[in-house]
């Protein structure tokens, strides 16, 4: 196996880098111990995104998880977010409509009147994160999936 390590560079704004120094100072770490730390907990918490298995339906959570980022720091589109999730997707029963992927991408305020239309519930919950992703669990039976992690 290839150990090569590889220098990066990257751009941060003063208040990201600012915080990355706080973390490390407050840890007892060097700077790069922080940023190595950050990269390999994105790389394991989000692994489904590499393993091409992992297609469909199945990438719901994670992408619930990180739905904020892809907005704002990402920028996805819904075309691009619906290639991810539904590209190389050879399950029918895994398909997600290009409906619920738009939910992904919506602000908060449009979230939660675009559910009041879909999920017919007598009482939503007063948190538009949390009624979505009760909404695609029971939608795309993603309850076995919730209950390994």
């Amino acid at each position: 196996m290839n150990d090569l390590k590889q220098i990066i560079s990257l751009r941060l704004g003063d208040s990201d880098r600012t915080a990355v120094q706080a973390i490390a100072s407050r840890l007892f770490v060097r700077e790069s111990d922080v940023y190595r730390f950050a990269i390999n907990y994105m790389l394991n918490r989000f692994s489904c995104l590499f393993d091409d298995t992992c297609t469909g339906s199945d990438l719901l959570m994670a992408m619930l998880e990180i739905r904020t980022e892809i907005n704002h720091t990402l920028g996805l589109k819904r075309h691009q977010l619906e290639k991810i999730i539904n590209g190389n997707n050879l399950h029918p029963d895994k398909y997600v409509a290009m409906s619920d992927i738009e939910l992904l991408l919506m602000p908060q305020h449009l979230l939660k009147q675009r559910l009041m239309k879909l999920d017919e519930i007598s009482r939503p919950p007063s948190d538009p994160e949390s009624w979505l992703k009760a909404y695609l669990m029971e939608k795309y039976s993603l309850f076995e999936i919730e209950e390994k992690n």
